[in-house]
């Protein structure tokens, strides 16, 4: 018994949560591919709505966010991104899943 509780305590998954609970919450963001003509990065719109100071209204913000992007995410997909640390001059967002795929 001993050495089945020792066997889970070394084991890679609990090796990955602890390395998780050491780093900092990540910002996650849902948006759509906005655009897609660079070669592993895409531009991903996310919209939020804000209340206006005077009228009392919701207005449309928009941010455009460059992300890194192993899957292969294309024009119209709704993804989800994650922050990550700087992989170049202006990304700083990765791709972590396509959450539903553009109609053609």
């Amino acid at each position: 018994m001993e050495e089945k509780q020792e066997d889970k305590t070394n084991s890679p998954q609990a090796k990955i949560t602890k390395t998780a609970a050491k780093r900092a919450h990540r910002s996650q963001k849902v948006g759509v591919v906005f655009s897609d003509k660079m070669k592993k990065t895409v531009v991903v719109r996310v919209d939020r709505l804000v209340l206006h100071t005077r009228y009392r209204r919701y207005v449309r913000r928009t941010s455009k966010f460059m992300a890194h992007d192993e899957l292969g995410a294309t024009v119209g997909d709704k993804v989800r991104i994650v922050e990550t640390r700087p992989l170049s001059a202006k990304k700083r967002w990765r791709v972590m899943e396509i959450v539903q795929k553009a109609a053609k």
